[in-house]
């Protein structure tokens, strides 16, 4: 009986909860992805992702996916920024509501502010969201898909 319990419990055991150094690991990609950005560091951004990425933000086009998606993003985001004379980006993560890891998937919610300047002008977006997919390659963890909620 007690054999039967542990063949019957493998699966549960394999995937039971993740330890701190998962989850610290988790956060190192997505505060590189995050680092990268406040910095103006276009290649620490985009070797965060993984090359097929998803990815949904609050200025058009609103949406990217596929090969090369964040650098395209970052792209798009530096166009939009130059058009609406958005300086000093800025995000701050916040602690994380969820990091929740199976296998060589994970799922992070963290809260985040976004600050810059409008036109010279400081601006502050509070308790906004970043919500983050990631998967786990020969790499490390990367990200696969990620979409910011402004509060």
């Amino acid at each position: 009986m007690r054999k039967l319990f542990l063949v019957l419990m493998m699966p549960v055991l394999a995937t039971g909860p993740t330890t701190a150094p998962d989850k610290s690991d988790v956060m190192a990609a997505v505060r590189q992805f995050v680092d990268g950005f406040n910095k103006g560091d276009t290649k620490k951004t985009v070797a965060a992702c993984t090359d097929q990425t998803s990815i949904i933000d609050e200025f058009p086009p609103h949406e990217w996916h596929g090969a090369g998606a964040c650098a395209k993003w970052l792209g798009d985001y530096d166009a939009d920024a130059r058009k609406n004379g958005i300086t000093d980006g800025f995000v701050t993560l916040r602690t994380p509501r969820h990091i929740d890891i199976s296998a060589d998937r994970a799922y992070v919610v963290v809260p985040a502010n976004y600050t810059f300047k409008k036109k010279g002008k400081p601006v502050k977006e509070t308790n906004s969201m970043l919500t983050l997919t990631l998967e786990k390659n020969a790499a490390g963890w990367r990200i696969n898909g990620w979409a910011w909620a402004k509060n």
